[in-house]
């Protein structure tokens, strides 16, 4: 088909109705009409009014006549209704009542067949498009539209028909309502309310769209009884709905609750109402009467709230209707909005509290307690805490929560009750949410927080003290200053409980309360104890090591102690110990044996015959105890392996866990045997604790948690079968069940089993909560990651999660593992409240995950066996009454095959293959996985799915083609539609996870039955089916292409198809089609083929266009799943296919959506976006503008959990910021300017305390405040965050400009001289970049208060052209750096300012010392500090931790590094580090040696250490202090060698190790033996630093890639005698050393061998000192010069060199030859003459190879020249050696036949060639001393070709001349050879000459020529100077001819040659009178005239110049001032 037939034009307008009757006529169509409306977009209004009548004409006969065209289906009706809209607005309106008078015909004809649905459908949809847009212009119709929709929904039959009426209906009321009369109106609700519980889900949903445009009602119709009525109505609906129908019903709700708090006037008669709205709740029940006129809401808050909670706890509602009322709460909030909750959060939790959480209803069984907090969780944290506080609301709200019910446990005053564990729990969890947003804790928050948590750790609740441990690890990472006092608070706690429950075990009784305040305690301290490692700077060590202590004596006392209390001992100790673990192994390493031997006791091999009756008591303590010291097992296999797992320590821990799993067998055989008193209790430990049931269940989970984290390595075969056959009794047989068999037996029969899914009761037959979601290993848990949106179909996160709620058999709270507490986390990034299922179900969940990692190990035979064993165990006769339990194995075993397969899979060796594709486990597999696959369990239909494709990738094609010959008959015999749908999966699964090449030949087959499936009218079946096509496209990718137009065609088959739409087909099918959205897998299908068809889009025009059409037609879509989708079409589109897209109009539309209320919407915009700005951020601010920025930062500060909102502004400033940095800066300044909530509440809180800055820093806050503060309103508030981020902005904003090389952004001067205004740009700003580094310095949030210093470090070091710009600053930048040192800084901020100190006495703003004022006291009196002892404190901060102190020390002694090595090069720091040389030199080396031994890890640092830790747990702060250590290193080491450079004897002194630096003898070092002191500790690290270092590497620091210089420079100076001795020589060492050197020599830049060649060069010269074997091969010298010339050698270009230097700078490769060179030679002179003469021959040998050279461009040796001038030139003391002169003579020659190579080739490295060998000769014969011969010949040779070039091309001319210039004036030094070079070149020279003068009339050919004839007139003139008086009349007699040539006196104005000539020949005249008279009487009468006449021509204009200047002497001219 020609595509050009389907466009519209003015010229050709009518459709072409061949087209339409043929296959594709539907297309041809859709394209046709497309084309219209692209043409209505952009055409001329004038064009639209000439073609709008026969456009209406035929648009509408497109939706209203069956006669020529296809049925109007959606995606036609949609394109036409848009064309309409566009015609009318754009054209003329007036035809626009023909045209609804059309559709109306339509739509009313009643008698019309059921045929004629479709094109009702499309008339109503087209009229309720043109009323929704026009419908104020034509009300008339109102009446109509309204009489015909009401009575299209009464009468058809059609759902589809019924629900586009109402929709029709609701279109034209929401612009024409006006227009109905009061019956309409009152029948419209009635029937819209009636329709609420329609059948017909799709009717309901529209119904409420259409009541949502009715309500409320106006004036007093609006009442409390007609809003309690519709929530009645849609609380009926509920239960039948299916999630988007309960998402409009809870839009309704939302609706018409929220406007129940308008206020109305009270009438005045009426005194039964409620009074005034009251904001706290109601205590007093009696009815208030208002006083007249007073207004009042319809309802109180809480009374609205009550029509929700009512309803919930009625015990009558289903459980799907209780999930959905919280959908109703979710949209209530939405709709009040943020603002009112803030007001409102107390009333709001308290109705929460007291009428949901505290209802009976809601803790009737374990189930309902955990739903409920699971219910009001999702509102508190996901909607209200995370998308409507902010942060002031919450910091109110954790006050509130405090105040209202953390502070009121326990209950202290008569009559007040305590709350309730269930409010508690909740309570708890939403501040540490808070706290978590948060991310600080302000004082008014520490203040509410810091008693209660401790106190509340003590409730005899196991959920509450859980709650509240996890709680108060996150307040004290939050406010991590509490934290030392919390921690010293709780173990005394513990203590005191431990020494109480003692004291009374004397009295056999203890109270429970005293139990669980232990319990309580112990957790407490055991979640501090994690927060240690995260936030190690602010606690000391010896705190870990006493609560070790604690515990081991507690284990050490059980045994004294009866059972109840030696349980609790056991729990507490090993819960302390499991804390402990998360110290890492440098804690762990010291208690390891002590702690083997202790779980050895505590789990022992059980006795063979164990028959000791035991009571239940005892049972529990004993499970409870294994249980516990298995916690400890798993902690310390979770944080330190690999490190101190050995085999020996996994073979040990090996036993014992085998000893567990045997002990837990041991009981379960005697469980039946055994009472147990807590069998039924429901509760996870209540009062009492767990059942002996749990008990078993929890040792079980820990059992095999603690094997799986061990690995398989250590656990012998039969272990590992044994254990594979318990997890498969416990998950796969009868036996495994836990519940009670008679109600599962009278369930099964009454069958009231429906679902495992609906068994609500958090056991679900012993079911696994393992979720297997398609692609599951790439979900994260991110909710809003637009990835997890595939699988949530693109709805609202928390829509989602109420779903789910529908679907969850077993809920997860913390409570149920008490182990995560002790588990360390990363708290900054996410918000993080771990949850575990039962022990029950964990016990079964833990099995499935070792089965998985056991299984994939085993041979084939076993792996059979152990499959069939399951599969046996699965069909076993025995669940006939037990069907439920039947569903839960089946589940169970497929989950454990998709488990074992993924990680078979994961390591797919060739033992796994012969294992999983034997014919025994293929067979037994597949039939059993084909059970699962018809089965109508979603679940287990994908789980089955994943499997079989899994299967079939590891099994052979025999097996994939069986078992794609079964798939195939089971789509075509079995009509079930869920077996179909199970079919389809299975199909995409197989080809997704076999791959395209080997399933390459199932492609067609595979494609044909998912497209005939795709066209199936089910939902089920079409939705799968296409889901999983796209799964199959993405798979195939390349091989899909030849199926690409007929899958589009099967696209828009589907798109137009009545029964694919939302609310199409049979009212079963459209009731279901709600969760399963078919436009949504078409786009995903789409997305695929353009990624199929990649960069070919663009050839075929057909395709691409239909592809877009669709594309724009799904993205204007009203459901926002399908727009979402569609936006990731386009967002791949573009990437293929730009120019076809209209990038503007895209950048528009996602700024509706980023505004949008919607989330979904705004991620997918978010995303695309990011994709723009990174492709084009100048076209997006082109369009956008800064409003958009400011949109994006506004997004960021309301919502910051949206995430990529970061990514689009980095990404476009980065881009942007070098054109107009000013911009940025002003956007960053609007945020900084406001305050933080954190800031507000801090500042409240310290009113009442003096004032902290000075009166600078006083000038500058108040400077910033008046910024935002107008007339005294309060400030602005903006999120922490939200500033930090535009902090970092401004940090990037300086580094992106500084690195741009835009010089004008910072020099002033140079901007003005190129024109740039100055306002703008960077430097111009710099006052305010200090400001708000002054407002960040003194927040309260210590990570603004860092970035701030980031900020200010900047600033100052950005170098600016003019250093008086900073000079101004002075005071400003002073005052911003004082508040780092307050009372209330952190370790972090104060080292951070000390780095800041460093840069700004380093900068040079002030160079006195005097005038450096307090920064520089800061530094030195941090530096005094260090050299004591004591703990540093800094300002008026307090004394830190021992940590802390240590991090100072490092900080303050890398600032003065910093400064000592800039010291150098700015001079005034001399005087600043010049009176503390000696101190830090010590303090440098021993800082350097501290590094080492931590590095080393050495088991203790020294005690003369520079910075002490606490002795036992040095190793403890290792860990913590390395990051620091390695950090500044590289800065100390700079200091060091720059000291020793310059050699300072107190280095010296240091590296000797002496205390007292100054006794250094001044004693001559060098010729010292012995090396000093600390010589190998320094250099040890310096090799290592090169050893390690990677060259060329992206280096993350500016350090990094510096450091092997550094190292270098050090090494330098180490190798010198007075520090090395004669350490170096010892053979091993120096064979390290040289291999060091040689791999640098390899592998390193040519930056860092310069450095690596000095180094050799010094270590030659030094430690060649006194060795005389010289020459000996092996001698240390001989060996330097080795490893120089091989550096020389590969730096050198060549066709055999390395290419290694490709990629480095030219620069610095020439002068590494050139330092080669050099070095060679200094080497060289430490050996006699002879040696001396070879090595010289070696190095002119190497430059003979550069001048060789042609395999680079670049030019190696001109550059280099003066190294070989060098090399000739022997020093004076040197015999000139035959072999010398052979050597030189050698080189010329090389050089000539060099020259004579490249005859006939041009081109650079030609050019480049030739020139340097010229050169290299002449230099050759200018230097070389007169004693060495050069042969005859190859001076004449050289002559001959310097005068043959001479006449060459421009640039070799010129080289030529200036080759024989610099020969002509070397002869003036009288040698023979150079005359004989004169002579012979001066015939050339003349020729020359002459010939340019034949050039005259050609311009161009002299202007090249030039500067080589200016040349040869030099020479001319330095020859005629050099010989002697009597011989110049005859050197004239050649000269003077010659330059008369380039004379030409009559031009008027002379040329630059005539001039040339003309001031030589004068220069002769003047210089010579008498021969210059007499030669040029000899000359022939032409040139003797021509001569005279230029001459008198210059003279005679000499003469009137004189003249003019002489006349024009007297006056004084002002004009130049």
């Amino acid at each position: 088909m020609d595509s050009s037939a389907a466009e519209f034009s003015p010229e050709n307008r009518s459709v072409d109705e061949s087209q339409l009757s043929g296959e594709g006529g539907d297309v041809y169509l859709f394209s046709w009409v497309a084309s219209v409306e692209k043409f209505l977009k952009t055409a001329p209004p004038e064009d639209i009014k000439t073609t709008q009548k026969d456009l209406e004409t035929t648009l509408i006969n497109v939706i209203t006549s069956r006669e020529l065209y296809p049925p109007p289906g959606r995606a036609l009706r949609n394109l036409v209704a848009s064309c309409f809209q566009i015609l009318y607005t754009r054209g003329e309106s007036k035809n626009m009542f023909d045209a609804l008078i059309a559709f109306l015909k339509v739509a009313g004809d009643f008698k019309a067949p059921a045929d004629r649905d479709q094109h009702k459908i499309a008339s109503l949809y087209c009229i309720g498009e043109l009323m929704g847009t026009f419908g104020a212009q034509v009300m008339s119709f109102m009446t109509e539209i309204a009489t015909v929709a009401i009575k299209t929904y009464r009468s058809s039959g059609t759902i589809s028909l019924r629900y586009h009426a109402i929709v029709a209906l609701r279109k034209s009321l929401s612009t024409a309502r006006r227009a109905a009369t009061d019956s309409a109106t009152k029948d419209i609700i009635k029937q819209m309310k009636s329709a609420l519980n329609d059948k017909s889900l799709p009717v309901r949903r529209a119904a409420c769209e259409a009541l949502m445009v009715m309500y409320p009602l106006p004036g007093g119709d609006w009442t409390a009884s007609e809003i309690e009525a519709v929530v009645s109505l849609c609380v009926k609906s509920l239960d039948t709905a299916d999630q988007i129908t309960r998402h409009s019903l809870a839009q309704l709700v939302g609706l018409v609750l929220s406007s129940s708090q308008t206020t109305v006037v009270v009438p005045t008669q009426d005194t039964t109402k409620k009074g005034k709205k009251d904001q706290e709740e109601d205590d007093d029940p009696a009815p208030v009467a208002a006083p007249t006129g007073e207004t009042k809401t319809i309802l109180t808050l809480n009374d609205m709230l009550h029509q929700l909670s009512t309803h919930f706890n009625k015990p009558q509602t289903t459980h799907k209707t209780r999930v959905s009322i919280f959908d109703f709460y979710s949209s209530l909030f939405t709709a009040l909005g943020p603002a009112f909750i803030e007001t409102n959060y107390g009333t709001v939790v308290q109705h929460l509290m007291n009428d949901i959480v505290n209802n009976p209803r809601s803790s009737m069984t374990r189930y309902e307690v955990l739903f409920v907090r699971r219910l009001v969780g999702i509102l508190l944290r996901d909607l209200i805490g995370v998308r409507m506080l902010g942060e002031q609301s919450q910091i109110a709200a954790i006050q509130e929560l405090s105040k209202a019910y953390l502070k009121r446990w326990p209950a202290l005053m008569p009559g007040s009750t305590a709350p309730s564990a269930h409010v508690l729990a909740i309570v708890l969890k939403e501040v540490a949410g808070l706290l978590q947003q948060l991310g600080n804790a302000p004082p008014p928050v520490q203040e509410a927080l810091s008693e209660p948590l401790v106190t509340l750790l003590s409730h005899p609740s196991h959920t509450v003290r859980v709650h509240t441990a996890w709680a108060l690890r996150i307040f004290c990472f939050s406010a991590p200053l509490r934290l030392p006092k919390i921690v010293i608070n709780a173990v005394e706690l513990l203590q005191r409980d431990i020494n109480l429950l003692t004291g009374q075990s004397q009295t056999q009784t203890s109270p429970s309360d005293l139990t669980s305040r232990a319990l309580g305690h112990a957790y407490g301290l055991a979640a501090l104890v994690t927060v240690i490692p995260e936030k190690p700077l602010y606690v000391s060590y010896d705190i870990s090591a006493k609560v070790f202590d604690m515990a081991i004596s507690l284990l050490k006392r059980t045994g004294e102690h009866a059972v109840a209390l030696a349980g609790v001992e056991v729990e507490t100790a090993w819960t302390c110990i499991a804390a402990l673990m998360t110290l890492g192994p440098n804690f762990v390493r010291a208690h390891l044996p002590q702690l083997l031997v202790l779980w050895r006791n505590a789990l022992p091999k059980p006795p063979s015959k164990d028959t000791a009756a035991r009571t239940a008591a005892e049972w529990g303590f004993l499970l409870h105890v294994r249980e516990a010291a298995l916690g400890a097992i798993l902690a310390f296999l979770r944080h330190n392996a690999p490190a101190l797992v050995t085999l020996d320590v996994a073979r040990r821990l090996t036993t014992m866990l085998s000893n567990a799993f045997l002990f837990a067998n041991a009981y379960a055989t005697q469980a039946p045997h055994v009472e147990d008193p807590l069998a039924g209790s429901e509760h996870s430990r209540g009062g009492d604790g767990p059942s002996l049931r749990s008990r078993e269940a929890l040792l079980r989970r820990r059992v095999f948690q603690c094997f799986a984290l061990l690995g398989t390595g250590s656990v012998p075969e039969a272990t590992q079968t044994t254990l594979l056959q318990s997890v498969i009794a416990l998950v796969a047989s009868a036996e495994g069940f836990a519940g009670s068999s008679v109600q599962a037996a009278i369930a099964s029969s009454s069958g009231a089993f429906v679902s495992l899914w609906t068994t609500y009761d958090n056991y679900a037959y012993g079911v696994t909560a393992v979720e297997v979601s398609e692609n599951a290993s790439t979900v994260t848990d991110n909710p809003d990651d637009p990835s997890f949106g595939k699988y949530r179909l693109n709805r609202d996160s928390i829509e989602a999660s109420l779903d789910d709620m529908l679907r969850i058999p077993i809920l997860q709270s913390a409570e149920h593992d008490p182990l995560a507490i002790c588990q360390s986390r990363d708290l900054t990034t996410e918000s993080f409240w771990p949850e575990f299922p039962p022990p029950l179900t964990q016990a079964v969940d833990t099995g499935l995950a070792l089965f998985a990692r056991l299984l994939p190990l085993q041979d084939a035979a076993s792996a059979a066996r152990l499959i069939v064993l399951m599969i046996d165990s699965v069909k076993s006769p025995k669940y006939d009454k037990n069907i439920g339990r039947k569903a839960a194995v089946q589940v169970n075993a497929t989950v454990a095959i998709v488990l074992a397969m993924r990680q078979a899979m994961a390591s797919p060796s060739r033992h796994v293959r012969d294992a999983f594709g034997s014919t025994n486990v293929t067979t037994a597999l597949s039939s059993f996985l084909k059970d699962g696959l018809i089965d109508g369990d979603p679940i287990l239909r994908s789980a089955s799915s994943e499997a079989l494709g899994r299967l079939a990738s590891l099994a052979d094609n025999q097996f994939l083609a069986s078992l794609m010959k079964t798939l195939v008959d089971q789509v075509v015999n079995n009509r079930d539609p869920q077996g179909r749908a199970g079919c389809a999966l299975a199909l995409g699964a197989i080809y997704d996870h076999v791959g395209s090449l080997a399933a390459g030949p199932l492609l067609k087959t595979t494609v044909n039955i998912l497209m005939s499936l795709g066209k199936d009218a089910h939902p089920v079946v079409h939705y799968w089916a296409l889901h999983s096509l796209s799964r199959v496209v993405n798979a195939a990718s390349l091989a899909y292409a030849p199926y690409v137009s007929s899958t589009l065609g099967m696209l828009f088959k589907v798109y137009v198809s009545p029964s694919h739409e939302l609310e199409g087909g049979s009212l079963s099918n459209s009731n279901i089609s709600g969760d399963l959205p078919a436009y949504q897998a078409v786009c995903q299908i789409i997305d695929a083929v353009i990624t199929v068809l990649g960069p070919d889009i663009q050839e075929s025009s057909r395709t691409r266009t239909l592809i877009l059409d669709i594309v724009r037609r799904l993205a204007a879509e009203e459901d926002e799943g399908i727009r979402v989708e569609a936006i990731r079409c386009i967002q791949h589109f573009l990437i293929f296919a730009p120019e076809h897209v209209d990038v503007p109009e895209l950048i528009t539309q996602f700024r509706t959506h980023l505004n949008s209320s919607r989330r979904p919407l705004k991620l997918a915009s978010i995303h695309a976006l990011y994709q723009l700005v990174q492709k084009d951020a100048l076209l997006v601010s082109k369009v956008g503008g800064d409003r958009l920025v400011e949109e994006l930062f506004a997004m960021l500060d309301g919502d910051p959990s949206i995430e990529g909102v970061r990514k689009v502004i980095s990404s476009w400033m980065k881009q942007t910021v070098v054109y107009n940095p000013s911009a940025w800066i002003d956007l960053c300044q609007k945020i900084m300017s406001r305050t933080t909530a954190s800031q507000q509440a801090t500042d409240a809180a310290a009113k009442g305390g003096a004032g902290g800055f000075d009166d600078e820093g006083e000038s500058l806050s108040v400077g910033m405040a008046s910024d935002a503060t107008a007339g005294g309103q309060t400030r602005l508030t903006s999120r922490w965050r939200t500033q930090l981020f535009a902090l970092q902005c401004l940090h990037d904003i300086c580094t992106t400009v500084a690195r741009s090389g835009r010089k004008e952004q910072l020099d002033i001067a140079y901007a003005r001289s190129v024109g740039v205004p100055v306002t703008g740009l960077l430097v111009s700003r710099v006052p305010d970049l200090i400001r708000m580094a002054f407002t960040a310095s003194t927040a309260y949030v210590t990570e603004i208060r860092l970035e701030g210093l980031v900020v200010l470090r900047d600033v100052i070091e950005v170098d600016y052209e003019s250093a008086l710009l900073l000079e101004q600053h002075q005071a400003p930048i002073t005052a911003a750096l004082t508040p780092a040192f307050t009372s209330d800084s952190t370790p972090e901020i104060l080292a951070s300012a000390v780095g800041a100190c460093a840069v700004y006495v380093g900068c040079g703003i002030v160079k006195d010392v005097n005038r450096m004022g307090r920064i520089l006291k800061l530094l030195t009196s941090a530096l005094e500090q260090c050299k004591g002892t004591a703990m540093l404190s800094l300002g008026d901060a307090e004394e830190g931790s021992p940590n802390a102190s240590a991090m100072l020390r490092i900080a303050t002694l890398s600032a003065w590094a910093q400064l000592a090595s800039a010291s150098p090069a700015q001079k005034y720091l001399q005087d600043v580090v010049k009176p503390y040389r000696s101190t830090l030199a010590s303090l440098w080396i021993a800082a350097l040696r501290d590094y080492a031994s931590v590095r080393a890890d050495s088991e203790a640092i020294l005690d003369t250490s520079s910075a002490p830790l606490d002795a036992a747990y040095s190793s403890l702060g290792k860990d913590m202090l390395l990051p620091y250590y390695t950090e500044s290193w590289p800065v100390i080491l700079n200091a060091v060698a720059t000291a020793m450079e310059s050699r300072d004897p107190f280095i010296l002194g240091a590296m000797e190790g002496m205390d007292d630096v100054t006794a250094v003898s001044k004693t001559d070092q060098s010729a010292r033996s012995e090396p000093t002191a600390m010589f190998f500790i320094v250099f040890s690290l310096v090799y290592e630093a090169l050893s390690t270092s990677t060259p060329y590497a992206e280096s993350s620091s500016a350090t990094a890639g510096s450091t092997p210089l550094i190292a270098l420079r050090a090494m330098k100076s180490l190798v010198r005698r007075e520090y090395s001795g004669k350490a170096l020589l010892e053979p091993t060492i120096f064979d390290e050393l040289l291999n060091l050197w040689y791999r640098m020599a390899m592998t390193e830049p040519p930056a860092v061998q310069i450095q690596l060649v000095e180094v050799v060069r010094v270590f030659a010269i030094e430690q060649g000192q006194g060795n005389k074997a010289l020459d000996d091969s092996t001698s240390p010298v001989m060996v330097c010069l080795r490893v120089c010339a091989y550096i020389l050698r590969n730096a050198i270009p060549g066709a055999d060199r390395l290419s290694r230097h490709g990629q480095a700078n030219p620069a610095d490769r020439v002068t590494l030859i050139k330092v080669s060179f050099d070095a060679l030679l200094s080497i060289a002179a430490s050996f006699d003459a002879k040696v001396q003469d070879e090595i010289r021959g070696v190095a002119i040998s190497l430059y003979s190879d550069l001048l060789r050279d042609e395999t680079s461009e670049i030019d190696f040796a001109g550059p280099t020249l003066p190294a070989l001038k060098t090399l000739l030139t022997p020093s004076p003391n040197q015999q000139v050696t035959e072999f010398f002169s052979r050597v030189v003579h050698g080189l010329l020659s090389s050089c000539l036949l060099n020259i004579d190579e490249m005859r006939g080739r041009v081109g650079t490295i030609t050019t480049n060639k030739v020139k340097n060998n010229f050169l290299a000769a002449v230099l050759i014969l200018t230097v070389i001393p007169s004693s060495v011969k050069v042969g005859q010949g190859v001076i004449s040779r050289c002559c001959f070709l310097i005068a043959e070039k001479l006449s060459d091309a421009h640039e070799m001319a010129l080289t030529a001349a200036h080759c024989a210039k610099t020969l002509i004036t070397a002869s003036a030094s009288g040698s023979v050879m150079l005359r004989q070079c004169m002579r012979l070149l001066l015939p050339g020279m003349v020729e020359y000459v002459a010939k340019v003068a034949g050039m005259a009339d050609d311009e161009t050919a002299l202007q090249s020529h030039l500067p080589a004839v200016g040349e040869i007139i030099k020479a001319f003139g330095t020859l005629f100077t050099s010989i002697a008086e009597d011989l110049r009349v005859r050197a004239l007699g050649v000269l003077l001819p010659t330059l008369t040539l380039l004379l030409d006196p009559s031009q008027p104005t002379p040329s630059p040659l005539h001039t040339q000539a003309l001031n030589q020949l004068l220069i002769f005249a003047s210089s010579s009178p008498v021969a210059f008279k007499e030669a040029t009487a000899k000359l022939d009468q032409a040139t003797r005239e021509r001569l005279e006449s230029a001459v008198r021509n210059v003279l005679s204009s000499k003469a009137a110049g004189t003249a003019a200047h002489q006349a024009a002497k007297p006056q004084i001219s002002l004009r130049s001032f």
